[in-house]
């Protein structure tokens, strides 16, 4: 059986509130859980400590006994110093295409021509 710290959403329509739980892999995301072990209300400020609660002791329990972090509740147990989070980091996403490398070149190109054509009816 392979098991999943995951998030259970509960609360009522766009007001959500979930429950940090030891879930199977296969069951339902609001399905049956072993245990709850948090909370995360996106609903508070950032800087709440009631935003993310999380029983420790348990939490380092079940990871010990093999049960898999989500990406979303891995970045909890990040922050809360119980487990190593990778960065991921991809500069090459934010770089423009060629498409947009050519209008930039083009735009580039009629402003300089602008500029000189300024220029030789002033002079």
């Amino acid at each position: 059986m392979s098991l999943k710290i995951r998030l259970a959403r509960g609360g009522s329509k766009k007001r959500p509130y979930y429950q940090i739980v030891i879930a199977d892999a296969r069951s339902p995301r609001d399905g049956r859980f072993l245990e709850k072990v948090g909370s995360w209300n996106p609903m508070l400020d950032k800087d709440n400590e009631k935003r993310v609660e999380l029983n420790v002791e348990r939490i380092t329990e079940w990871l010990a006994k093999g049960a898999q972090p989500t990406d979303r509740v891995l970045r909890f147990l990040a922050e809360a110093g119980l487990a190593e989070r990778a960065v991921r980091s991809n500069p090459e996403k934010a770089k423009p295409g060629k498409r947009a490398l050519e209008r930039a070149a083009e735009k580039k190109q009629k402003a300089e021509d602008a500029a000189a054509a300024a220029a030789e009816a002033a002079a």
